[in-house]
């Protein structure tokens, strides 16, 4: 069974070709952008977890207005409500992570460290390397700065927080990795099965998290 979508294949493919081809260099520069933020979680920057955070909340509203609104509206209308979401989503992690300071990143020996890195990893490299394996173009190779990595590394991110995070963040998130397996079936977009798993990971590991002892409010007071 197939999967109905607004669009052909081709317009589909095409509005990577010409993202790619008017853009470049600025996926490196966002490649760069996120090794530095998954870089820094390990080191005593003063404020990272606000400039990660700051980086996310920039990664989504370059997939909402660059992407979504600027190039995919052009074959697809559906692109504007897309774009808003993304955009809805980049302020929630402005608010909650750079302004309120809710996100707290770091590395611990746990399996949740681990796929937490995972996910990070994939979005940045695996992902890329296995659309350019399927179609040996770099023209349509798929990076940080498109929905389907963006959202796995989003998840991979939230993986490695320390606080409880507040929940509406993995709202939109986790709608889009259930709309993108209608890339995986009409478009072979293998590497996007990917967004499923990290979905139901980070959801269920982040949704059942308690405060820990040390950010619990005082009784006393």
């Amino acid at each position: 069974m197939t999967m109905n979508t607004p669009f052909t294949n081709e317009q589909f493919f095409s509005v990577f070709e010409k993202y790619n081809h008017t853009l470049l260099p600025v996926q490196f520069i966002l490649f760069i952008f996120c090794i530095f933020a998954f870089i820094a979680i390990g080191t005593k920057i003063p404020q990272k977890d606000k400039i990660i955070s700051g980086i996310l909340g920039f990664l989504w509203l370059w997939v909402g207005i660059v992407y979504h609104i600027s190039y995919f509206s052009g074959v697809s209308w559906i692109a504007l409500g897309f774009g808003m979401l993304f955009i809805l989503e980049g302020l929630f992690f402005l608010w909650e992570g750079s302004l309120k300071h809710n996100l707290k990143f770091v590395f611990k020996k746990s399996v949740q460290t681990y796929l937490g890195c995972f996910f990070v990893l994939y979005a940045l490299i695996v992902y890329p390397f296995v659309g350019y394996m399927i179609e040996q173009n770099f023209s349509r190779l798929v990076s940080v700065g498109f929905p389907g990595p963006t959202i796995i590394l989003t998840f991979g991110f939230l993986l490695l927080t320390d606080k409880k995070v507040p929940r509406y963040l993995l709202i939109i998130p986790t709608i889009w990795a259930v709309v993108g397996i209608s890339t995986v079936i009409k478009l072979a977009g293998y590497q996007d099965f990917m967004m499923i798993i990290a979905a139901i990971i980070a959801d269920v590991w982040l949704l059942k998290r308690k405060v820990p002892v040390d950010q619990q409010p005082d009784p006393r007071v």
